[in-house]
């Protein structure tokens, strides 16, 4: 739960809180896997393409993705994410960090900080696959 809620801090200093769920998983797919069509990003998520292509329009009119055609089938877009959302995630994680690093300087003891510091490792461990 403490996890969660940290999570929850970190997501409130990103400024995505403006895009719904499915927008950011969206995103994050892109920028994961690379460009898709609607049809694979519904896929993704779980909803139908018709659903989709009214995501994908938002963040086409954010200016956070964008749609070429796709040289194997013209009747389909290609879509990215741009240099727009990549400016706005690092922006975002930025923020994060600078949040995060501000709390615990301010809130913490010096005692406090080597404690998480040497706490860190032990949550890697737990994290590992």
């Amino acid at each position: 739960m403490l996890v969660a809620k940290l999570n929850r801090r970190l997501r409130e200093q990103s400024h995505a809180g403006d895009l719904t769920g499915s927008q950011k998983t969206v995103l994050l797919h892109l920028e994961r896997e690379g460009p898709a069509t609607v049809t694979t990003l519904a896929r993704t998520v779980g909803v139908r393409p018709q659903s989709m292509g009214a995501t994908v329009a938002a963040l086409q009119g954010a200016g956070l993705v964008s749609g070429a055609p796709d040289p194997a089938d013209g009747r389909q877009t290609i879509w990215s994410v741009t240099p727009v959302f990549r400016q706005w995630i690092k922006d975002a994680r930025a923020a994060r960090e600078d949040w995060l690093f501000q709390v615990i300087q301010t809130r913490l003891a010096p005692r406090e900080q080597e404690a998480l510091a040497a706490s860190i490792e032990l949550f890697k461990r737990l994290a590992e696959d």
